[in-house]
């Protein structure tokens, strides 16, 4: 098992040279093996013992605790706790949320021993955390998630490493760990909690695997688990290959040309950009996108199609706030993609995406220049047409998504517009005057 356990930390780097482990210990056989294990092949890397106690088993949860601060002790180890109460609602998903906020802290603050509660003052900053989540877990998690409908990235299951935390068991059976502890005769704590039936996680360990490997695979978590694996390493392949779109919008025609795998990559994509997470996003939320007409609504966010594009976000798009300008200046776009330079100084056209005559018509009046958003009812003559144009016939003709509308940056005096994105500077401050008055406008990236 220690060979075993020893090629898991070598395939996925999980400790360089210099490392400090803080592992986390619940008491139970997982937890209580790695710690023995890690000190057994890096004793000069473990670098504390952290507990959280959940209080879901009154006196035992307080036992446990004790125990896993016994152990720390005798190791001669520094000892990390902290508690919280049993909320309502799902109980296992706060639980995980509190522990990882709990091993965020001691990784990222300067964290004391027990008995204080709080992370301040001592040297564990940039540890990395082992935890003891075993092969059976991992086929447990796959399956799991299978049930719950998820794509390849979830059957990819629980990461061996990431984000500054690592499981040196992953690989590793949980009767391995116990045949270790017996053969050593090291103690450990059972969790009453882990055959409530009532958790789904527990059905599946109990009920569902059992009778999976008796009447249909014997070797049925070696298969899971197996699977985890393929579908990690083919989501870290991708995930080496250039980002698809690092925005909240996609160009629907290009999700019917390229492979269908492909395009519900880059849904996904989209929509944990959008959303933050993927959480509820399931196979048929990503189909449906497939099959929009205007308007999709999917958990946590929205999507909405305009020509040939398609819009991932969990709010509206908000019209961009009138700004007074003052050139020479550069100013923040109203659709904040971009910012609009206005210079008096001489620069080359090719710099400047348009030029205004500062002595033409109505700027004789001094009026002060406001970069705005589009408005309905805007309308101007651009340079080089014979009348006036709505905005919105102009959006029409070219193409632009009704979501980039409200925020599109238009430059404009006493109501007046001088300039629009992509349309141009107006046909009354386009006649040349005699050089000395000249207004530029460039927008930069």
């Amino acid at each position: 098992m220690l060979a075993r356990v020893l090629k898991t930390i070598s395939r996925y780097n999980m400790l360089s040279e210099g490392a400090r482990v803080i592992v986390a210990v619940s008491g139970g056989a997982d937890s209580v093996c790695l710690l023995h294990v890690l000190i057994e092949l890096f004793p000069n890397s473990v670098a504390g013992v952290a507990h959280f106690n959940h209080k879901w088993r009154a006196e035992a949860s307080d036992e446990d605790e004790r125990f896993v601060a016994d152990l720390a002790s005798r190791h001669a180890l520094p000892f990390f706790r902290a508690e919280a109460t049993a909320s309502k609602g799902n109980r296992e998903q706060e639980a995980r949320r509190a522990r990882q906020a709990f091993f965020t802290e001691i990784r990222e603050r300067s964290c004391q021993p027990a008995p204080s509660p709080d992370c301040k003052g001592g040297d564990t900053a940039g540890a990395i955390i082992a935890l003891g989540h075993t092969r059976n877990d991992q086929a447990e998690t796959v399956l799991f998630r299978f049930l719950r409908g998820s794509g390849l990235a979830g059957l990819a299951g629980i990461a061996p490493a990431a984000n500054g935390i690592i499981r040196p068991l992953i690989d590793t059976t949980r009767t391995e760990i116990e045949q270790y502890l017996r053969s050593r005769n090291i103690p450990w704590r059972e969790d009453a909690t882990n055959l409530d039936l009532t958790f789904a996680r527990n059905r599946i360990r109990h009920e569902l695997l059992p009778q999976l490997a008796r009447d249909w695979n014997p070797k049925i978590t070696n298969a899971l688990a197996n699977l985890a694996d393929l579908a990690h390493e083919e989501e870290k392949w991708v995930g080496q290959v250039p980002d698809l779109s690092s925005s909240v919008e996609l160009q629907f025609s290009s999700l019917t040309t390229i492979p269908r795998a492909l395009a519900r990559r880059q849904i996904r994509r989209a929509i944990a950009n959008a959303k933050g997470d993927l959480r509820r996003i399931d196979f048929d939320h990503i189909e449906s996108v497939f099959d929009i007409r205007k308007t999709l609504h999917l958990p946590g966010l929205t999507v909405t199609k305009s020509f040939d594009w398609l819009r991932f976000a969990s709010s509206p798009p908000t019209p961009g706030v009138p700004r007074e300008i003052r050139p020479p200046g550069k100013y923040p776009s109203p659709d904040g993609l971009s910012q609009i330079c206005v210079d008096l100084a001489q620069i080359s056209d090719a710099e400047a995406c348009a030029t205004l005559n500062m002595e033409a018509c109505w700027f004789q009046s001094c009026s002060p220049l406001v970069l705005r958003g589009w408005r309905p009812g805007d309308h101007y003559r651009p340079a080089g047409q014979s009348r006036d144009h709505k905005i919105q016939e102009m959006f029409q003709k070219a193409r632009v998504p009704s979501w980039r509308r409200a925020s599109w940056p238009i430059l404009t005096s006493e109501d007046k517009i001088l300039w629009s994105r992509q349309f141009g500077v107006a046909h009354e401050v386009a006649q040349p005057g005699d050089g000395r008055s000249i207004l530029h406008i460039r927008e930069v990236l």
